[in-house]
């Protein structure tokens, strides 16, 4: 029974590493283009990568030190590596050529000086255009090669946005020609900015709740095209054509903080919150006019760093509740396959058959999928970890390569299965 389960779950890790690659996807490699990468799902099709790292860890190509303050990821595409950090009073866009050397820096409004200061977001990448939001809203267009801003629009002056403590945070969306966002509050609730002028295409409203910090998900359910994602009260979903609100579903939190990205498949939603809220999953209606609750788990309480679907399973940490397990759980059920306790609060992603988890305190880990959930293999630490850093970015692996960042650091190291590297 074990071997068979286990085979399953084997065969569906390698369904999900043959999704289509698209042709811009494979007419840019290395690419990487956004936050949680091509498909937003935070699953990369590298092949080839180690099973196991040296004790101290995989070779490190090299570091680059200036980054500035925040916890942007990086953004691949063009031969170049795109992230953000402040400088002093300002908010910075920049790139690395693939060597870890600065092409140009970009300014992009103000740092955020409120609580946990830094930057935020990744760079979003679409045909040669980067689109960026800084924590106060200012959402801005430049190009790729050279950082020059196209067009800017502030959210808050425009539709006076509204959000929480940590400001925004959420990763822009690109669908098509328009640029997807949460400013929050009763005048949108959510918009639609052309990509090519930042002009409002439509704004959202019949729900006032503030923004939290929450990446959206897009799904098509039934012909129905729509943005799914997380206020600071609700789980919403918006016709991504129209900007119609489909449906809400109360999320009330006892902590104010909708980080996690939502996680859709076959017309099911789930959705989580860290702090002892826990993950929910959400049956959609067939026309969209609401949904239900199938299964809740408090313990599922994920916080930051993701939750991932591969085949039938979910894997994802929790925050507060059972000692801060990393979960496997049945998609469907919410029946629990297995939970590891040594891995902590971690985010997470997948390439070549295994999960990669970075905890928000340093180690770095590598870990096998099994019959009953995962299996650390190997680990190490962050270079210069300390008890004080908070390891937020989201780890990234293209071409052959791992990606990590703290703070002002960015790391990049090889883990090719090369004869050289092994």
């Amino acid at each position: 029974m074990v071997r068979r389960v286990l085979a399953m779950v084997t065969v569906a890790c390698v369904l999900v590493a043959c999704l289509p690659v698209s042709a811009d996807e494979k007419a840019k490699q290395p690419y990487w283009p956004e936050f949680r990468g091509p498909r937003r799902d935070s699953i990369s099709l590298e092949t080839g990568l180690l099973k196991k790292w040296p004790k101290e860890g995989p070779r490190l190509i090299w570091k680059y030190s200036d980054c500035g303050r925040g916890f942007s990821g990086v953004s691949i595409a063009e031969g170049k590596i795109f992230s953000a950090g402040d400088f002093g009073d300002r908010e910075m866009l920049f790139a690395l050529g693939l060597d870890g050397k600065l092409l140009w820096k970009s300014p992009n409004g103000k740092s955020w000086r409120g609580s946990c200061p830094g930057s935020r977001t990744t760079p979003t990448y679409v045909d040669g255009v980067l689109y960026h939001m800084n924590p106060t809203g200012r959402v801005a267009a430049c190009h790729a090669k050279d950082g020059k801003e196209i067009w800017a629009v502030d959210l808050t002056k425009r539709f006076q946005a509204k959000f929480g403590v940590w400001a925004l945070a959420e990763n822009l969306i690109i669908d098509g020609d328009k640029v997807l966002c949460l400013p929050g509050g009763k005048k949108a609730l959510a918009a639609a900015l052309d990509k090519a002028t930042g002009k409002t295409i439509w704004t959202t409203t019949g729900l006032t709740d503030p923004a939290a910090y929450c990446t959206p998900v897009i799904a098509t359910h039934k012909g129905v095209r729509q943005m799914i994602t997380m206020t600071a009260r609700s789980v919403i979903s918006v016709d991504v054509k129209t900007g119609k609100l489909l449906w809400t579903y109360p999320y009330p939190m006892g902590y104010p903080q909708h980080a996690t990205p939502p996680v859709y498949h076959d017309g099911h939603v789930f959705v989580a919150c860290g702090h002892s809220t826990g993950g929910t999953m959400l049956r959609i209606n067939p026309d969209s006019s609401g949904v239900t609750k199938v299964w809740h788990m408090r313990r599922f309480d994920n916080c930051h760093g993701g939750v991932l679907r591969i085949g039938s399973r979910l894997y994802g940490s929790g925050c507060r509740v059972g000692g801060k397990g990393f979960y496997c759980v049945d998609f469907l059920t919410g029946k629990m396959i297995g939970a590891n306790d040594t891995v902590g609060k971690i985010s997470i992603l997948y390439a070549d058959g295994m999960l990669y988890g970075l905890n928000h305190k340093g180690p770095m880990y590598l870990m096998k999928i099994t019959a009953d959930g995962v299996k650390v293999v190997s680990q190490f630490d962050m270079p210069g970890k300390r008890k004080t850093n908070i390891y937020l970015a989201h780890p990234v692996i293209c071409a052959g390569r791992l990606y990590l960042r703290q703070g002002s650091f960015l790391y990049a190291h090889d883990i090719r299965a090369a004869a050289g590297n092994r």
